[in-house]
């Protein structure tokens, strides 16, 4: 019966093959709109409340009460530890901003000469990316305290470095009482779409090599490209939970296994150097380029063949009841194409058979990095189970209590 499968597999149509990606995409799109839209309700109320604060601070604050509110937006980030490190950065960069400012009172006056000299060194400290984006509030800040507060630039630098910590500290406040955000599901999403992108542009190499040579169709040699920029959107999904659990009560009741996303990523990663290699090789045997290389007709239908059953391989991942033996027949029909190259060897030369062992060394690779995966997949279904019959055990042990 698997072998009957492995001989019919054949490709869907385009509009089928995209469905997984436009859903995942759907979902994608809601949680980020979702997630914006509380983002952007948390700064208004952290804003609100900085600014209703503000007044109320003693001495000379209480006559820069605008400075609490910015502070406020400055503690808003996406994650608690990004709002932590931009909180600390920005006051440190005010808190230099301060200093060289001082100096320039304390020694001279301002002038144009002195507020030049004190901006160029504030934009020298800030070159050095300490303080990160908020660099650039190094010489605004000493701008502000030299011509803002002209004679009272003590009370203003005071007010304005204590109003702006009042508006962070309410900003952090917020951001860590109110649904302090985790995008766990978001890498579930990401690392999903990665896989189906990566199953369609399987899928058309593979309907390619099943069409009349040279193709007609060129996608999948420029679709190649693409793949890099999935690759680097998956990555900045998986740094982002990864920071998002840091510092987060939250992340206590969700626990994730972030390094096993790290692991998934980089299994990607793999298989996306091998597939663009599988492209290169192709566009060598159709148009010359990169490097002109010779591909035999036919070995064509058990290369697509091979290629068809790892794109299937992928976009069925999500399934676990259908994973395991999409796998298996990928498995399949990459040892019938190592049989028909060992077979077709001795009355062929290394020139005409290097593409072909080329694509199959990559497919070897590919179907290794999955394979790991899918072993990891398989102990962590195991270890679920097991958990979960172990709490329904204890549920049912219930100790009778004696009748009084």
């Amino acid at each position: 019966m698997k072998r009957l499968r492995l001989d019919d597999i054949r490709l869907q149509p385009v509009k089928n093959k995209l469905q997984p990606v436009k859903k995942t995409a759907g979902r994608m799109r809601s949680d980020i709109t979702r997630t914006r839209m509380l983002q952007a309700a948390k700064t208004g109320l952290a804003v609100a409340i900085a600014w209703t604060i503000a007044p109320y601070l003693p001495g000379v604050a209480d006559n820069y009460p605008y400075y609490a509110p910015l502070g406020a937006i400055v503690a808003m980030y996406p994650t608690l530890m990004g709002s932590m490190r931009n909180a600390a950065q920005t006051l440190g960069s005010l808190a230099v901003a301060i200093v060289l400012a001082g100096a320039v009172i304390i020694f001279s006056s301002p002038s144009v000469l002195t507020m030049s000299l004190a901006v160029g060194a504030g934009a020298l400290v800030a070159a050095t990316g300490w303080f990160g984006a908020n660099r650039e509030y190094i010489p605004v800040t000493v701008l502000f305290v030299l011509i803002i507060g002209g004679p009272d630039a003590d009370d203003y630098s005071l007010g304005y470095l204590e109003q702006a910590t009042l508006g962070i500290v309410v900003g952090l406040l917020v951001n860590l009482l109110i649904f302090p955000a985790l995008t766990h599901n978001a890498v579930d999403q990401q690392l999903s779409n990665f896989r189906a992108v990566l199953s369609d542009h399987l899928s058309e190499i593979a309907e390619a090599l099943a069409e009349s040579w040279p193709p007609e169709r060129d996608g999948w040699a420029s679709g190649k490209d693409s793949l890099l920029a999935v690759s680097g959107e998956v990555r900045e999904a998986v740094l982002l939970a990864d920071e998002s659990r840091k510092a987060n009560p939250r992340a206590r009741r969700y626990r994730r296994d972030v390094k096993a996303d790290y692991e998934d990523l980089a299994a990607l990663e793999n298989v996306t150097f091998h597939v663009r290699d599988i492209t290169d090789v192709l566009t060598g045997a159709v148009w010359g380029t990169p490097i002109k290389v010779q591909l035999r007709p036919e070995l064509r239908p058990a290369l697509s063949a091979s290629l068809a059953a790892l794109a299937t391989a992928l976009r069925d991942w999500d399934s676990v009841e259908e994973r395991e033996e999409a796998h298996a027949l990928a498995a399949d029909a990459l040892a019938a194409l190592t049989a028909e190259l060992d077979a077709r060897k001795a009355d062929a030369n290394a020139t005409t058979m290097g593409a072909s062992a080329a694509i199959s060394m990559d497919l070897a690779r590919i179907l290794a990095a999955l394979n790991a995966r899918l072993e990891h997949a398989e102990h962590e279904q195991q270890k679920q189970q097991a958990e979960q019959a172990e709490s329904e055990t204890a549920a049912e042990v219930v100790e009778p209590g004696e009748p009084s």
